[in-house]
């Protein structure tokens, strides 16, 4: 029997690799480079679930808190062509400003139901996909999404996504350090939908 959870999320998924893609495909430009930051989760302290899902653990009954959101797109490369085989991993704070990091010594408690890091490989059509929240701002950042892609097990880029417009962009030293021109390139539309908010972000390397 299929479990009708896992039926739902599949669903999800490939939904999310029918988004349309975010037109950037023509663009020589590659996507700049972003502080990893100091709370990237390094293996042992990720959940066993790592999947493309972030707002639901598996096994856990509990889904993640904040405004749940969908984010695809393609890894590309300078020429547009998909780039197959590409692990892409993002991680983010919780919707109480926590990172699943030993290091974050926030004396808010942590959203445990928060996966907090997944990873995804692109196939063929270079097209990667999550399910997560909307990313949120905690004291002295703007609300990002960290964005790291590996191939061949090399670290090709490390970035940071951001929010379209939200008003902390203005004062948040690590945007602000993203030239002009290039912030389309690291920058989330979100496009409300029949099911959750969707952003569609090319990744060109």
């Amino acid at each position: 029997m299929i479990d009708p959870v896992n039926q739902k999320r599949r669903r999800l998924f490939f939904g999310m690799l029918a988004l349309p893609v975010s037109g950037l495909a023509a663009t020589s430009d590659s996507t700049p480079g972003g502080s990893e930051g100091p709370f990237y989760p390094g293996p042992k302290m990720r959940y066993e679930d790592v999947d493309y899902d972030l707002v639901k653990i598996a096994g856990e009954v509990e889904q993640a808190g904040g405004e749940v959101v969908e984010l695809a797109g393609r890894v590309l490369d300078r020429n547009g062509n998909p780039v197959a085989g590409a692990r892409v991993e993002i991680w983010q704070c919780d919707v109480r400003g926590r990172y699943l990091h030993r290091g974050d010594f926030s004396l808010r408690s942590r959203d445990k139901a928060f996966q907090g890091f997944g990873h995804t490989v692109t196939g063929t059509d270079g097209r990667y996909g999550f399910r997560t929240i909307k990313p949120v701002p905690y004291p002295g950042r703007t609300p990002h999404i960290h964005v790291k892609v590996l191939l061949d097990n090399r670290e090709r880029l490390t970035t940071q996504f951001y929010l379209a417009d939200h008003p902390d962009n203005e004062h948040d030293w690590l945007y602000q350090r993203v030239p002009q021109h290039k912030r389309k390139l690291v920058t989330m539309n979100f496009i409300t939908t029949e099911q959750v908010p969707r952003a569609s972000l090319d990744i060109v390397l």
